[in-house]
């Protein structure tokens, strides 16, 4: 039954149990609370003593400690085409108990009709799968559902998680036929979704204000651009990913067809410890490693200068020890530059 499908997710939203025990740095012993809970929100934030913030979705838990900070830190886009983490996966949701509790309601409610009712009731009390919601298994594992990725819950992709509740003992494997169950690799790529990474705006000179036919030079400290990264992790499972993000190179853009840039390709790769080269005295007759020449005044207004820089992302994970590619990401900023003529004197 579709609505009761959707009953299903929505009530799972407001299942109310401690999550604390997932923030990082308690120790989280058996994969389980001390009172044997799976313990799980849709959203949480916590932060250490440090005042590094971490977050839950579902049973999915993220250390943004390590990530890009500030009002102008944005998403990575990926250069892959409509490449996109999942939308929707399985892991661990219910002890016995809990399930019991989550369930018992809905049933009671009788609006999902008896004959569904009762079919649960075969499935999780009287034997079908399990007896009395699997109580005499508390402890040695957990009943597993469907989660949707925040932010995705109008994407195609999270109606794929279709599969109804199901038991896996602590240490198996969950079921073959379960190809959403989660994985190092996939969260490793919901990791990828909550990097955030700084601005591009890149240091000009002559800077704002510049004139026809004369080189800008375009340079970025790449000590602003530090690799970040996130981990996600299933504490329940003891299954952990760390996603990676390193600039590489970056793009210049002038913002009109009347400008050349430097160099041709309009790509500059990081060297050292920077990107492209900063201006000094004595440099006015160089060709900038990295910039722009505007051929032609923007007149009244600006040209809109974008810089964009590609990442490298990589993970590390749960049984990997060897960095794994994921798609490049990019992230770009646009900046007003002004071009005036050179003005003349004629005696």
């Amino acid at each position: 039954m579709p609505a009761v499908k959707q009953a299903s997710r929505l009530v799972t939203a407001a299942t109310v149990m401690a999550v604390a025990a997932l923030a990082p740095g308690i120790a989280y012993a058996g994969g389980r609370g001390g009172d044997g809970n799976v313990g799980q929100t849709q959203q949480h934030g916590d932060s250490d003593g440090d005042g590094k913030l971490s977050a839950t979705a579902g049973a999915v838990v993220f250390d943004r400690s390590k990530n890009g900070a500030g009002n102008a830190a944005g998403p990575v886009a990926s250069s892959s085409g409509n490449w996109t983490p999942p939308a929707c996966y399985y892991a661990p949701k219910y002890t016995p108990d809990e399930l019991q509790k989550y369930l018992e309601p809905i049933w009671n409610a009788e609006s999902t009709g008896s004959q569904w009712d009762q079919e649960q009731r075969d499935k999780y009390v009287n034997g079908g799968e399990a007896k009395d919601f699997n109580k005499e298994k508390t402890g040695k594992g957990y009943w597993w559902d469907s989660y949707v990725t925040p932010g995705r819950e109008g994407d195609p992709g999270a109606l794929k998680c279709t599969k109804g509740i199901f038991w896996v003992d602590e240490g198996a494997a969950p079921p073959a036929d379960v190809p959403e169950a989660i994985t190092p690799e996939m969260l490793a790529q919901l990791a990828y979704a909550e990097i955030r990474v700084p601005s591009t705006r890149v240091d000009l000179a002559p800077a704002g204000t510049t004139k026809v036919n004369l080189p800008t030079w375009a340079w970025l400290d790449t000590a602003k651009f530090k690799p970040v990264s996130v981990t996600a992790s299933v504490p329940l499972l003891n299954v952990t990913a760390t996603t990676t993000a390193e600039p590489v190179s970056l793009r210049i853009e002038p913002g009109t067809g009347d400008a050349q840039t430097y160099p041709a390709s309009g790509v500059c790769e990081i060297t050292g410890h920077g990107i492209g080269e900063a201006y000094a005295k004595g440099k006015a007759g160089d060709t900038p490693p990295c910039g722009v020449k505007y051929l032609r005044s923007s007149g009244d207004g600006s040209y809109k200068l974008r810089a964009t820089i590609t990442w490298k992302i990589h993970w590390t994970g749960t049984g990997v020890t060897e960095a794994r590619k994921l798609p490049d990401g990019t992230f770009g900023a646009d900046q007003d530059v002004v071009v005036q003529e050179i003005q003349s004197i004629n005696r």
